[in-house]
């Protein structure tokens, strides 16, 4: 999966995904109408406004994008029906071509780690037959009980050749309270990122290894530093517009190859017309919004790749 993932950012020349994180405060008056009209103020009515809301941005963007990266929390706050438009959003993104980060944060040990890891990226036997749950492409995982709660998940992603970012430096501005704490006269996100190196070596790509690190656009010095220690690990990289990262924080995240990362937008993107500079496409042309805050995304990254590479 991380060649599919590096073979559409190398056609879309977008390093980056668009985080479907939708909460109703950003779901134009027009679609929360329509569905409250068919399904009442209810949480089925709120989950078809998120789908539908979900759908428009797809649409809009998914020739310019190799992924997207729905934030399962958003949907589970609407109960099964939330679910249900997250599966929804899972199987549309797919079928329009895009790689499919699930962002659970998923974390345990033992059995509960590993029907976590089926789950979300392998099959469960039922019967004669084994099905696909939420079957996305990429999850993220908390790494923070140890090996025991991370091998189950590397077991799925060689059986069916999909894959992990593992939190490493998180781009909350509490992350240091534990991550930066120092270890043996390291910082902790350092020892984690050696981890996930080494877990990454024995499931390979073509150049990069299925197993990835999350590291915040937030700290550019860290991510700078992580690099190095992890030169065929991808960075999924969270923080960039409205936590305060900007492209030039990011050049260093990448590789010499111009690979290596690819950066999350959320808010910055799904909100766009909300957002100063993009009100002229008003509430009816949200997608619209967003397909042009896409385009300055990617444009920004490239120009500080380009920079950089200068």
């Amino acid at each position: 999966m991380i060649n599919k993932l590096i073979k559409k950012i190398q056609e879309t020349e977008a390093h980056l995904c668009v985080g479907l994180d939708p909460t109703l405060k950003f779901v134009p008056e027009q679609i929360q109408k329509e569905t409250f009209a068919a399904y009442g103020e209810t949480l089925e009515g709120a989950a078809e406004a998120v789908w539908q809301f979900n759908k428009g941005i797809i649409d809009a963007t998914y020739d310019l994008i190799p992924a997207v990266k729905p934030q399962i929390a958003m949907y589970e706050q609407f109960g099964l029906p939330g679910l249900c438009a997250y599966q929804k959003t899972v199987d549309y993104a797919q079928e329009k071509g895009l790689v499919v980060i699930g962002d659970v944060k998923r974390g345990d040990i033992g059995s509960t780690s590993a029907a976590y890891a089926v789950g979300h990226l392998g099959h469960v036997q039922v019967g004669s037959k084994k099905l696909a749950g939420f079957h996305e492409d990429f999850i993220t995982i908390n790494p923070y009980m140890g090996s025991d709660s991370v091998n189950p998940f590397i077991d799925i992603c060689k059986e069916e050749k999909k894959g992990l970012f593992i939190l490493t430096k998180t781009s909350n501005p509490s992350s240091g309270e534990f991550q930066d704490r120092l270890i043996d006269g390291r910082p902790l996100y350092e020892w984690v990122g050696e981890k996930v190196a080494d877990w990454g070596r024995d499931v390979m790509g073509d150049g990069y290894s299925y197993i990835g690190a999350v590291v915040g656009a937030t700290y550019p010095e860290q991510g700078k530093k992580l690099r190095k220690l992890m030169p065929n690990t991808y960075i999924l990289v969270p923080g960039y517009g409205a936590q305060g990262g900007k492209g030039e924080d990011l050049a260093y995240f990448f590789n010499k190859d111009g690979l290596g990362a690819i950066v999350n937008s959320s808010r910055g993107i799904i909100a766009a017309y909300q957002q100063k500079g993009y009100e002229k496409y008003g509430p009816e042309n949200y997608a619209d919004a967003s397909r042009a805050a896409v385009i300055a995304m990617r444009d920004d990254i490239l120009q500080a790749l380009a920079k950089r590479a200068g």
